[in-house]
């Protein structure tokens, strides 16, 4: 409390200063809480400067004063009170350091203001007038100081905002360190309620190294413990972070605990959960790190730090190059937070390498949670090969639907003379076996990967290529570059070859049932993939696959039917006994029927039928006929 005998010194702030002053005291703000902030780090920074002084072994007054900030507030009086046993101010210090901003940054802090027309809160502290932030709360200011140097006197610092200020000397008994007593204006005095200061400390200051007390009980209780050497911290410890940062009651599936010293200075303490929190994909865009500067939170949950698909990490990062609140604007245009957030995405994707490497079983447990989300990473040119080293598939040369295979497990099992990588998406591992499309493959024993979900198309078509082989999918691969490839099972045939004869009226059978379809398929002919299917559909030569076709319709909305080709296995049985029908009758209308049964069957495998009780009862009708066939039969 300042003593009216004392001699008081006026000063006049500068005209830019009253400027800004004006803009502090006057304007609205959403964020006023960020002047706590400011304080709380000008009282750390002073802590910290006297912790280097008694290193160096310079005498200190009061040695034996405990480092801390202490917080006390008077609801009825509408006062809120900060203090610190740091290093304290002269008075010359007192003007130079409180009048920081009237010698030099304000006029450059104006044009910043004006130019990114953000709230002056977001770039208070780049420009040294933290301090000043203040009087977005504050009717009044009192400052008592001490400085640790002996012989030291306590000054006093007041002032209302409005254009001057004056120092005198405080003839009560006043500690080393600095107190900052905040008359609150009457619609910020909810800042004088203790729920509402634990909250606002807890969010940004939470890990300041000093002990922070309202009503002599510490707020900031857990540690930074990223700022610690990792030989340091015990697992428990970071079980406990990680609990308290997520509110996961399990533990991490993985950490991460990096301190990059070059090219720029960071630390950062990753964690990845065992379980995805987003299952229903209802909160995608809920992700990111806490960013900080020298333990002070400047953003919660800072989605530029973290590539879209490394949401499942969560943690902070800390750094001592970044400016203390710098702007979203100026954090997207930053060099250095540029390098930070690559590098922070290099070193994750590093700790999946290597724990895909050391522990299989582990690496396919996080993958099962999460690899829906990494694999979105296939628009990261820059990381795309760590990235597609990192995938995990399904394949028929797994066992089970569950079982998992990467890209250089495939690489390993390829056939000798193989040049491309084959794969086919559809809804679950037995359809895909089953698919008419993988029976070449599997009869000439050539592994193709399984894709359940959609998106794998889009992750395919842009990897495009993976260890110098061809991403091919099973119904695009030309059917000449298999031929080299010889069958599992020569001797197995399970039809007799056609007769010569046959061959010339199959050919014939082939027009008349294009004839049938009409425009419905660009053309039937004899397959060359097909073993035990009697049909199938494939798109035209040069055209997307039938899955990504089939997902660009749904974008376009397209309900359409695409043409494409019908290939019949002219040795199934099936087609055989077609033949014969053919060859009494060509107008047989059995041979409609058989047609566009095989035609809608092969559309129903492919997801396009649109109609199914029209195919339900073109079946009940062949099978209605065919049982009236083999009781005629029975009576001969």
């Amino acid at each position: 409390m300042t003593n009216k005998e004392s001699v008081e010194t006026q000063y006049e702030f500068k005209a830019e200063v009253k400027q800004l002053l004006n803009i502090l005291v006057h304007s609205l703000y959403t964020n006023r809480e960020i002047f706590l902030r400011e304080l709380i780090s000008n009282s750390s920074d002073a802590l910290d400067k006297l912790r280097f002084e008694s290193n160096r072994g310079t005498e200190i007054i009061q040695n034996d004063l405990p480092l801390e900030i202490k917080i006390e507030f008077d609801s009825k009086e509408n006062t809120l009170t900060i203090t610190d046993s740091g290093i304290g101010m002269t008075e010359s210090e007192l003007v130079e350091n409180i009048g920081t901003i009237a010698k030099s940054g304000t006029t450059e802090f104006l044009r910043k203001l004006a130019e990114s027309k953000s709230e002056a809160s977001n770039i208070i502290g780049k420009f040294g007038v933290g301090f000043y932030s203040v009087f977005m709360v504050a009717e009044k200011v009192e400052l008592t100081t001490k400085s640790f140097k002996p012989d030291s006197e306590a000054l006093v610092w007041t002032s209302d905002g409005l254009g001057s200020y004056t120092i005198s000397k405080a003839l009560d008994k006043s500690d080393r360190g600095t107190k900052i007593k905040i008359f609150l204006k009457e619609e910020t005095k909810d800042f004088a309620d203790k729920y509402k200061l634990e909250q606002i400390i807890k969010k940004h200051s939470n890990f300041i190294t000093f002990p922070i007390k309202i009503d002599k009980d510490q707020l900031n209780t857990v540690t930074a413990i990223w700022r610690e050497p990792k030989s340091f911290v015990k697992k428990e410890q970071y079980n406990e972070f990680y609990k308290f940062l997520t509110y996961d009651n399990e533990e991490p599936l993985e950490v991460i605990h990096k301190s990059v010293d070059a090219p720029i200075q960071f630390n950062c303490l990753l964690f990845i959960s065992k379980k995805n929190f987003d299952i229903f994909g209802m909160n995608r865009d809920d992700y990111g790190l806490d960013l900080y500067v020298k333990r002070v939170l400047i953003q919660h949950k800072n989605k530029e730090l973290l590539p879209e698909y490394l949401s499942f990490v969560r943690g902070v990062v800390d750094s001592e190059d970044l400016p203390l609140n710098i702007s979203r604007e100026t954090l997207q245009e930053n060099l250095v937070f540029t390098k930070i957030a690559n590098t922070v995405t290099s070193q994750i994707l590093s700790t999946l390498s290597t724990l895909a490497k050391d522990n299989v079983e582990k690496y396919n447990e996080f993958w099962k949670e999460h690899g829906r989300i990494l694999k979105m990473g296939y628009s990261d040119y820059a990381n795309l090969e760590k990235i597609s080293n990192l995938l995990r598939f399904n394949s028929s040369s797994c066992e089970t639907a569950e079982e998992l295979t990467s890209f250089d497990e495939y690489v390993k099992r390829i056939k000798e003379g193989q040049k491309d990588i084959y794969y086919i998406t559809g809804a679950s591992r037995d359809a895909l076996h089953m698919d008419p499309h993988t029976e070449i493959f599997k009869a000439k024993g050539l592994e193709v990967i399984y894709l359940f979900d959609p998106a794998d198309e889009f992750v395919f078509s842009n990897l495009n290529k993976v260890k110098d082989f061809e991403l091919k999918s099973a119904d695009q691969v030309e059917l000449k570059s298999l031929e080299k490839f010889e069958k599992m099972n020569k001797t197995e045939e399970k039809e007799e070859p056609l007769s010569s004869d046959d061959k010339l009226h199959m050919k014939s059978l082939l027009s008349k049932m294009k004839d049938i379809l009409g425009d419905k398929v660009t053309e039937v002919k004899d397959s060359e993939r097909l073993q035990d299917s009697p049909a199938c559909l494939v798109n035209p030569d040069g055209t997307m696959s039938a899955s990504m076709q089939k997902i660009m319709q749904m974008v376009n909305k397209d309900a359409s039917i695409p043409k494409r080709v019908l290939e019949i296995n002219t040795n199934h049985k099936i087609v055989k006994n077609l033949l014969k029908v053919f060859k009494q009758n060509p107008n047989n209308d059995y041979l409609r029927s058989v047609t566009e049964q095989l035609f809608e069957t092969s559309l129903l495998l492919d997801g396009y039928l649109q109609d199914p009780h029209l195919l339900v009862s073109k079946v009940n009708k062949l099978l209605e006929d065919s049982s009236d066939w083999y009781t005629e039969l029975k009576k001969m």
